[in-house]
């Protein structure tokens, strides 16, 4: 069963492409009609991509990998912040730094400057600078975090990029592309889909269209974090054996001192024998 129906995505006005000039022949398959000059998106293709897009995040989700979220226009930023901050996934709304993936040792590195400052604020070596020097420091500080601070515990390169307009974040699609990572995109009729892994056929330029593709993958993501925090339950912990290994020890323990208890009843019968031979002679 689908996780967002079709009357979701109409109500969304998820089918309002661009106009049909400004179209990219390469979006034809996913292009129902035109209307009015504009391009109307096929929601039936928009639908089942959303689906096959929502199992593949939830299979990376349940892995333990981090699924980093791109989109820096005005309409989308609030919507992608919420959505990513609620399944605690890395996220960038504000201009996308380059390189961020191909240099992402630079990137770190930037990250860890945050660390510093704020260990200088708590032991006492912010208090020792002079004012502006501290004042320069400040400013960095909240630069960095206004640029970095939502991707602080990406330690690592991102298992996936979700995008919203690839057109605009054509930077980070290029750097995914070039290091081979999976690219799932809101993909416009304006845009190129063929960069894109994972193409969802949708109107990028709304924030209701956003939202409700957003609630569907985000939800998918939700699912597999809460199956893979299940299966750690119910692992047996570091050092415990499993119950079926620990069943098994314990009978062929059993079964060994059975054995040793069997061989020792012989021995035990031939002593008093022996002593009532002696008796007799």
């Amino acid at each position: 069963m689908s996780i967002t129906t079709f009357d979701q995505l109409l109500e969304a006005g998820v089918h309002f492409g661009h106009l049909k000039r400004k179209w990219n022949p390469a979006m034809a398959p996913y292009i129902f009609m035109e209307r009015n000059g504009i391009h109307i998106i096929d929601l039936y293709k928009t639908v089942a991509k959303i689906d096959e897009a929502a199992a593949a995040l939830k299979s990376i989700a349940k892995s333990g990998k981090k699924i980093l979220f791109v989109a820096t226009k005005k309409q989308a930023k609030q919507v992608v912040a919420e959505k990513a901050a609620a399944v605690n996934m890395p996220y960038v709304i504000e201009r996308w730094p380059g390189g961020m993936l191909t240099n992402f040792p630079t990137i770190r590195k930037a990250v860890k400057k945050m660390s510093t400052i704020d260990k200088m604020e708590k032991d006492g070596t912010f208090d020792n600078l002079s004012k502006r020097e501290k004042l320069q420091i400040s400013r960095q500080r909240a630069k960095l975090e206004k640029t970095l601070g939502s991707i602080a515990d990406l330690n690592r390169l991102p298992a996936a990029l979700f995008v919203v307009d690839v057109l605009k974040e054509h930077i980070a699609v290029r750097e995914a592309n070039r290091l081979g990572i999976p690219v799932f995109a809101m993909v416009d009729t304006n845009s190129n889909p063929n960069d894109i892994d994972f193409v969802i056929p949708a109107n990028d330029d709304a924030s209701k269209s956003i939202e409700v593709i957003l609630d569907a993958v985000c939800g998918a993501i939700a699912e597999g974090l809460e199956e893979r925090k299940a299966e750690k339950v119910d692992a047996p912990a570091e050092g415990e054996e499993a119950p079926v290994k620990k069943e098994r020890k314990a009978r062929i323990s059993r079964k060994k001192a059975d054995d040793a208890e069997a061989a020792a009843e012989p021995a035990a019968e031939e002593a008093p024998v022996a002593e009532n031979k002696e008796v007799e002679e």
